[in-house]
């Protein structure tokens, strides 16, 4: 029977297991990489050393897509949980997430000098920048893919926009100076309205010189607007806080930068379109009330020709009525004749004679009165005809002033001083020039 204090290997490792995870937990470790693998699993094993000792390391796949990338020789940070690979009781480091050694220190000196130059207000910066730029001075790398990008983005867009390259290191010692310089000398230009600071990504020690606070002021200073564009759309910078403008990336800096000549071609088709449709709608609205005025106007003539025709009516009807009273006149004279064979002829006939005399008597006083009624109902017929006559309204000394393309002027601002004009009165047409205009 075993002893029961005797404990088997595979007791032994997983104790060790569960004792080495229970006192440690998670911890950070820093050391030097060396005899990294990664086989087709996806997982990462490596060896993390110093000078005086190493211990193994396994980064799982799951962990492994979103741990910052490293090589054999370089030197990180980890942070993981010690544990024991209980098959071949191997005491490794299971790590959860790695960074480059030393961007704590940096992470730290970075929020240390952002709360310090925050305080100093150089982070208040919020100046519109010109849309687009006439000249932007574009500081970077020459060598560098932002430069190609941004010039890229540029002659796509805008065209227009003149450049001029300020050429500066973007990382090193040189850095921060040559960027300073280059800002100074785009101040002292009058030629430029527009700073755009940019390069690529990188680590944080890449993009160190955009956090110096030396740069920061340079910036905030600055009598131009500037736009950073620093890294890609993770990164952050100091600059980019100075900034009155930070953009993600390069190429989103030149987009932000000009308008798209091409969205803006197709806008000004479609207002075209839209001003040709709402053109030939007024168009068709004008024409439509020029004919409604065309119908309700009337010529002159139409109502003279309505006069004559209602004084013809009347002709006939003072015609037909003298015409009536003859045949009563013939008609009475018929039956006098008739009555006087009837009777003594010649006491008849001189009664008849005498009825005759004043039938006719009354009938020659009746039938001038009534055709000087009539004749004067016509000449007021006449009258009011006459005065609704344009031509009658020249004979009052009024006159008809035309200018050289046969219009009515009707208002003294429709004419200009030197214009010749016609006048025309009621006989014949006089030439005229303007000499001056009065309103009243």
């Amino acid at each position: 029977m075993a002893d029961p204090t005797t404990l088997s290997v595979s007791d032994l490792n997983r104790q060790a297991r569960l004792m080495l995870e229970r006192g440690f937990g998670d911890c950070w470790v820093e050391g030097e990489v060396s005899g990294l693998a990664k086989p087709a699993s996806g997982h990462c094993y490596f060896t993390l050393k110093d000078d005086r000792a190493q211990v193994r390391c396994a980064l799982f796949r799951t962990r492994a897509r979103f741990a910052a990338p490293f090589a054999n020789g370089d030197h990180i940070r980890v942070r993981g949980r010690v544990s024991v690979f209980e098959p071949r009781g191997d005491y490794q480091l299971i790590v959860e997430a790695v960074q480059p050694a030393g961007q704590g220190a940096l992470l730290a000196a970075f929020e240390r000098l952002k709360h310090q130059l925050s305080a100093e207000g150089v982070f208040v910066n919020a100046r519109p920048l010109p849309y687009p730029p006439r000249h932007l001075a574009l500081i970077t790398s020459a060598t560098g893919a932002a430069v190609r990008d941004v010039l890229a983005v540029l002659a796509a867009r805008w065209p227009l926009v003149d450049v001029t390259l300020l050429p500066v290191p973007v990382q090193g010692r040189e850095a921060v100076p040559a960027i300073i310089r280059a800002i100074a000398l785009a101040n002292n230009e009058q030629r430029f309205d527009t700073l755009l600071i940019t390069r690529g990504g990188g680590s944080l020690e890449d993009l160190w010189a955009f956090n110096d606070e030396h740069l920061a002021r340079a910036i905030f200073h600055s009598r131009l607007p500037v736009m950073s564009a620093v890294g890609h759309e993770v990164d952050v910078t100091l600059a980019d806080f100075a900034a009155d403008v930070r953009a993600p990336t390069p190429s989103a800096a030149a987009e932000q930068l000009v308008p798209d000549r091409r969205e803006l071609m197709r806008r000004l088709s479609d207002a075209r379109q839209r001003l040709v449709r709402v053109e030939r709608l007024r168009l068709d609205q004008e024409l439509q009330r020029l004919d409604y005025l065309r119908a309700r106007l009337r010529h002159p003539g139409e109502r003279l020709a309505r006069q004559r025709q209602h004084l013809a009516q009347l002709e006939a009807r003072l015609q037909r009525a003298m015409q009536q009273r003859l045949a009563q006149a013939r008609q009475r004279q018929e039956m006098a004749r008739r009555s006087l064979t009837r009777f003594d002829p010649a006491q008849q006939i001189a009664e008849s004679r005498r009825r005759l005399e004043q039938a006719s008597r009354r009938l020659n006083s009746a039938l001038p009165r009534r055709l000087e009624v009539e004749r004067n109902r016509l000449n007021a017929l006449m009258r009011e005809l006459n005065a609704v006559s344009p031509l009658a309204v020249l004979g009052r000394g009024y006159a008809i002033i035309e200018n050289s393309e046969g219009s009515v002027v009707k208002r003294a601002e429709d004419t200009r001083p030197g214009e010749r004009l016609s006048a025309r009165l009621a006989q014949g047409r006089l030439s005229v020039e303007v000499k001056r205009r009065h309103k009243r």
